[in-house]
Order: structure tokens, then C-alpha cells, then sequence
């Protein structure tokens, strides 16, 4: 991915996509960062996060994330196994259920959890002591959860993975690089620069035979 980018046509591309994602990436936070000091100002201990696709009202979300025993842990490194999440978070308590988030398409981990807890006060600690833990080189996000179902460990952004990995413009290891769209949009301009390059090859024969 890194060649890629320094093919010609292939920084134009970046830049003409950093440009769109920007506008893009800073109207959603806009739209977050009104949501999050709402959440706040309501219950600074809760959460900092609102899941749209919460079927009840905020009222049932908040008391939900008041009582819930499940944690929803963010930030991960696509190659953070089921097993070191036991380890870290079976700390704080016995665990019930590890859910891994999986990409909707490959079903491949995408950089998400849940872990679900037996007891509140379990729940608890797990926020208040692994909130910002480093694991896998990586800071992770540990926050109470409204409750797994079934469906809830898909990625939502339209390549399957998680929607912040769609517009990404900075380069990540831990998970897969480049974002998908800026991705996408290199290949096709490294495609386009190999085909014109093909092209050139081919007709300059045919240049040299019109010269003789």
C-alpha cells in the first residue's frame, strides 16, 4: 500500500480524497461531539457513546447502560486474538461471554468486542481499570454497553468493516493500513497510470515502423 502511494497519479488521488473525507469526517464529528456533551451533561458516569441502532429511547438507552453488565471494547488491533481478550479482561472478574467483531463480508475480526460480565460491580472495575490499557501497541476503548444481541458483532460501514476504517487517511498496522475508500481510490489510479504505461509500450512499435 505504501508503493502504491508514491505511483504517479497516485498522490493526486490522495489528496483530491483527504480533501472529501475531511468535509465528511468533520460534519460527523460535529454531529458526535454534540451527542457526547448531551450524554454527559445527562450522566457524566455513563458513556460517552450513543448506539443509533438502540431500539428504545434515551431514556431506556441510559438506564440500560446503568444496569448492564456488558462492555464494549473499541480501538482494538485486527490481530488481537479471543484469547488475550480473556486474559486482560478476566481480570476484573469472571466472564460470562466474549463476542469478537467480525467484517460483515470477509468474517474476519474488524477491531471491536464485547465482553460480557456476570455481576455489575465486575462491570465496573472493567471500565474504570481497563479504560485506556494498552494492548497489542494500541490504546484500547473500554465503555458499558447496552447489551449484546445477535447481529451486533458485524462491522456497519459499507466494506464490512467498521465505519471509522472507511474514510481513514492515516496509515494504521494494526488495522489494515490505509482506510478502505482511500485504498480503493489508489488502486484505481496505480490501475490507470499501469494501463497507460501498457499502452505507451505497445504503440511505440508501431511509432518506430511510421518513422523508418
Amino acid at each position: 500500500n505504501r508503493a502504491m502511494l508514491c505511483a504517479p497519479g497516485a498522490t493526486v488521488a490522495k489528496q483530491a480524497y483527504v480533501s472529501r473525507a475531511t468535509k465528511f469526517v468533520t460534519t460527523c464529528a460535529g454531529e458526535a461531539q454534540s451527542m457526547a456533551r448531551l450524554l454527559l451533561s445527562l450522566e457524566p458516569s455513563i458513556s460517552k457513546y450513543k448506539d443509533r441502532q438502540f431500539p428504545g429511547t434515551q431514556e431506556e438507552f441510559e438506564e440500560r447502560l446503568r444496569t448492564s453488565t456488558t462492555v464494549y471494547v473499541g480501538n482494538l488491533s485486527f490481530y488481537t486474538t479471543e484469547e488475550q481478550i480473556h486474559e486482560v479482561f478476566s481480570r476484573c472478574g469472571e466472564l460470562k461471554r466474549i463476542v469478537m467483531g467480525l467484517d460483515s463480508v470477509r468474517k474476519v475480526p474488524c477491531g471491536f468486542c464485547f465482553v460480557v460480565y456476570y455481576t455489575r460491580d465486575d462491570t465496573e472495575d472493567c471500565v474504570k481499570y481497563l479504560n485506556g490499557t494498552v494492548l497489542d501497541e494500541r490504546p484500547i476503548r473500554v465503555d458499558f454497553d447496552w447489551g449484546y444481541v445477535d447481529g451486533r458483532q458485524f462491522g456497519r460501514g459499507k466494506s464490512g468493516g467498521q465505519v471509522r476504517d472507511e474514510f481513514r487517511v492515516d496509515y494504521d498496522v494494526g488495522r489494515g493500513g490505509y482506510g478502505h475508500w482511500l485504498q480503493q481510490e489508489v488502486q484505481q489510479a496505480q490501475s490507470g497510470v499501469e494501463l497507460q504505461e501498457t499502452t505507451t509500450m505497445v504503440d511505440a512499435p508501431d511509432a518506430k515502423r511510421t518513422k523508418t
